[in-house]
């Protein structure tokens, strides 16, 4: 009589324990981010692990993401993560095969790992870590719920499973078939509980927020000083330019923060302090009863390439910088103030840059209405001429007046320059690059800055010809971007165009191409289009 010869419990396919791995983290990091989404956003052990990632983020990695990826990096970091996670999970499902003790061990220390993450935080607490501890709980529990299941749906019908897998509690008489349908609707369920509550967590942390709705309620007061009225021109008549005002919902968005802060501007607080005579804090009320003023103003991020898109132009509100410090009296030997963002980033702005009379404020509003939450509500700080890096802190509830020899900040840390200022830079907008245009008088237009003194030229050369002075629309001021167009007529066939500008100070854009690492890109923008 032929022998049966039975499976032993590790001798089956490892896919049923490495999926309950998976699913079992995925089903913590769901319980904590909705958990976080009603408790506190900076409780989210995800968003901590990717914000402490991007702390040890080295530049030229950060200005490579921001680089492929554009304003797209943080989607990137947070799904690349997810990956990563699910992938080590799957290999804990795999140790949980023979060792389910040993993996809820490792899950337990995972936990603390993330709860660690979430402490390192600014701004966060012990409280902070009850979303963590109930997403390690359910983890650990979906993971020997689900390795049990996967005990019995690979232990043939009769057997016993062994001593090891005794741990998962086996039926010597569940049916191959049923066990495996047991497994699938178990894993399906994780599955379904674990997707709800990420994107329930993500959807709450959009929408349902006090901070949004105080933001939306708000009416910002008329400012003393009122913006003057765009000139007639302000764009260039070419088709496909940009606005010239850059809505608030396509404003480029630039930080550290992967969780946008959401704070109550009742509570919020800014403190002035270091080298002054007078230290004092300012509430959002008191923000909000000052002589507010009105500004054109376009801001640059560094990581912007030669020809890139992450330069914006926006109608600001707020205080005055300069009337801020005059109140404090800087003493002598400061050069730089430190300003802090309730996240943790810090920037460092020469002290000079703030009180030389150019329209630098501690900003409540953008183009008519409150800060979008994104872009720092309820204050951040707008400084015409300067990199954001050095200058445009979102969500500020610190400034320390110092010494560039004494304090750094986030970005100078990691081998940016410490002062930053904005390089002149110009951009061709349309055509755009490959693109195929009909034939006959075909019209060039782009972009072009020098804030705080003004575009005087704009050159355009095409097909290594001449260079040719371009048609400047109005001026608005010189603290924002100039627009510019060039009517041009070639024969069918590819072309290639270039641009440089020249500012009010004579100085020519230079040619010389430079990273944008350490203190900004520099360098002809130029695009090959196509005549038909």
């Amino acid at each position: 009589m032929a022998m049966t010869r039975h499976a032993e419990p590790g001798s089956a396919r490892g896919w049923p324990f490495a999926a309950s791995g998976a699913l079992a983290a995925a089903l913590l990091l769901g319980i904590a981010e909705i958990a976080s989404a009603l408790f506190s956003p900076v409780s989210s052990p995800l968003v901590a692990v990717g914000a402490a990632f991007i702390d040890i983020t080295p530049s030229w990695l950060k200005d490579f993401a921001i680089d492929v990826f554009g304003t797209a990096d943080k989607l990137v970091l947070m799904v690349s993560m997810g990956v990563v996670a699910l992938a080590l999970a799957a290999v804990l499902g795999l140790i949980a095969r023979r060792r389910v003790a040993l993996a809820s061990v490792l899950c337990a220390a995972i936990a603390v790992l993330l709860g660690a993450a979430v402490l390192s935080r600014p701004a966060t607490g012990w409280l902070d870590l009850l979303p963590t501890v109930l997403g390690g709980v359910a983890g650990i529990a979906a993971l020997n719920w689900l390795v049990r299941l996967a005990h019995r749906r690979t232990v043939p019908n009769g057997d016993s499973p062994g001593p090891e897998s005794t741990e998962g509690g086996a039926s010597g008489s569940a049916r191959p078939e049923a066990a495996r349908r047991t497994f699938l609707i178990g894993a399906g369920l994780t599955a379904v509980v674990a997707v709800a509550t990420m994107a329930g967590g993500r959807a709450l942390s959009a929408v349902s927020t006090a901070a949004m709705a105080t933001r939306d309620a708000l009416r910002l007061p008329g400012a003393r000083r009122t913006a003057a009225p765009l000139p007639p021109g302000v764009g260039a008549p070419a088709p496909g330019m940009p606005p010239f005002v850059t809505p608030n919902g396509d404003f480029y968005r630039i930080d550290t923060a992967l969780a946008v802060p959401r704070i109550d501007p009742s509570t919020w607080e800014l403190r002035v302090h270091g080298m002054v005579e007078e230290e004092f804090t300012l509430s959002f009320t008191e923000l909000l009863e000052l002589d507010l003023q009105e500004s054109w103003v376009t801001l640059t991020c560094v990581s912007n390439p030669v020809g890139g898109d992450l330069a914006g132009n926006a109608k600001w509100l707020g205080y005055p910088l300069q009337d801020l410090l005059a109140r404090a009296r800087p003493q002598a030997g400061a050069d730089m103030v430190l300003s802090t963002s309730v996240d943790g980033f810090s920037a460092s702005t020469s002290l000079d840059v703030l009180t030389d009379g150019r329209d630098a404020l501690l900003a409540v509003g953008m183009n008519g209405e409150p800060l979008p939450l994104e872009h720092g509500f309820p204050v951040r700080m707008v400084v015409p001429g300067l990199y954001g890096y050095v200058s445009a802190t979102k969500w500020v509830v610190d400034l320390e007046v110092t010494r560039f020899a004494d304090k750094t900040a986030y970005w100078t840390d990691r081998g940016w320059s410490e002062r930053g200022p904005i390089k002149l830079a110009s951009r061709i907008d349309v055509p755009r690059g490959f693109e195929a245009v009909p034939a006959g008088a075909t019209v060039l237009g782009g972009t072009a800055w020098s804030q705080t003194i003004g575009i005087d030229r704009v050159q355009v050369q095409v097909d290594d010809g001449a260079w040719q002075d371009a048609t400047l629309a109005a001026e608005a001021t010189v603290d924002t971007w100039r627009q510019w167009s060039l009517e041009w007529e070639g024969e069918p066939g590819n072309h290639t165009a270039r641009v440089r500008a020249v500012n009010r100070d004579g100085e020519v854009q230079t040619a010389e191409r430079a990273d944008t690492v350490p203190d900004g890109a520099s360098g002809w923008h130029e695009v090959q289009f196509r005549v038909e």
